[in-house]
């Protein structure tokens, strides 16, 4: 059984105390969740309940909607876009890291925003680049946007990967990024985390369904060397898979980036379990549905056993424990 502890990703951060701890449903704070003792689940520095209280028991102000100007768009094979607009200088230092994403407005609806994860934020120039699957109603809307239109955007949001406390420990270490399909946008900021932390990393990516490498011109503006196989064969992991984790490990490895849905982590995860390397840290892209991004609207949340339930737009796991328990009926 996976022991962790519960983890907020927006605890102690200005978007903190949200709508949930205004409900009584705050995920860390015992306090805001209606019991008469303090027994905080995970201490980030700031008391969220003098928080809420200095706040007239209300939650602070939301995340906001910006206007960005698009700078350029590329198009492959009709089914990916990549997009590249301006944004705040702050909201660009907010996007950096790891896991970050943003709603894209495609409607006046707020609930029709499509959530996506950051490919990279350029700090210097504050110019953001996301990368869009064309997969369904929302997303059909995004392939006729053009360079010097508006695109409006809300954010900054954090919680699209999982394991995150597992990545800022990678410093000198050896690391192994596997990576597929539209997995390949979020893995960049990971990459770009791990090389500033002085890390050696061995990069295999498989590109399906897709023809074309999208990350291929940021790889290379970071020099960093990667292999193109095949990581899954009709849903199971490839031999090849196999052999480049176990030769990693061998080598000494101790921590695996799985960029790509979750059969993939799922996959992975049993492999480990198999040759009993149950000690290898563990990130992966959190592939939970989103809508309003504050764990209120319950898309993005899963049951488990102990009729427990987890607002995954929020809570920070580890990999392992996202399918450990986990009901799917």
């Amino acid at each position: 059984m996976i022991k962790e502890t519960v983890d907020c990703i927006d605890a102690g951060t200005e978007y903190c105390p949200c709508k949930l701890a205004e409900s009584g449903q705050c995920l860390i704070c015992s306090q805001c969740q209606g019991e008469c003792f303090c027994d905080c689940l995970n201490w980030k520095g700031v008391c969220i309940y003098q928080e809420l209280n200095n706040n007239g028991y209300k939650a602070k102000e939301g995340r906001k909607t910006y206007d960005c100007n698009v700078e350029n768009v590329i198009k492959y094979d009709d089914n990916i876009v990549i997009i590249k607009f301006k944004a705040p200088h702050k909201l660009a230092l907010d996007l950096v890291k790891p896991g970050s994403y943003i709603f894209i407005k495609t409607d006046e609806n707020k609930y029709f925003d499509v959530p996506i994860s950051i490919m990279n934020s350029d700090i210097d120039n504050d110019i953001i680049t996301v990368a869009v699957e064309i997969r369904g109603i929302k997303t059909t809307k995004l392939k006729n946007i053009n360079a010097n239109e508006n695109i409006s955007i809300r954010g900054p949001y954090w919680n699209g990967v999982f394991g995150l406390k597992n990545i800022l420990a990678q410093n000198n270490n050896k690391c192994l990024i596997l990576a597929r399909g539209i997995g390949l946008a979020p893995m960049m900021p990971v990459i770009r985390k791990l090389i500033y932390q002085n890390n050696e990393i061995n990069i295999v990516i498989d590109k399906s369904p897709f023809e074309t490498n999208i990350a291929k011109e940021l790889l290379n503006d970071y020099s960093t060397k990667y292999t193109e196989k095949i990581l899954l064969d009709k849903g199971n992991l490839s031999d090849y898979a196999k052999v480049v984790i176990k030769d990693a490990l061998n080598d000494g490895v101790n921590y695996i980036h799985v960029a790509g849905a979750d059969i993939l982590t799922y996959n992975i995860i049993n492999y480990l379990n198999d040759i009993d390397r149950n000690d290898v840290m563990l990130s992966c892209c959190n592939n939970f549905k989103m809508c309003c991004g504050e764990g209120i609207c319950g898309a993005c949340t899963a049951r488990f056993a102990g009729h427990k339930v987890r607002r995954f737009c929020k809570e920070q796991a580890d990999p392992r424990s996202i399918f450990e328990g986990r009901r799917f009926i």
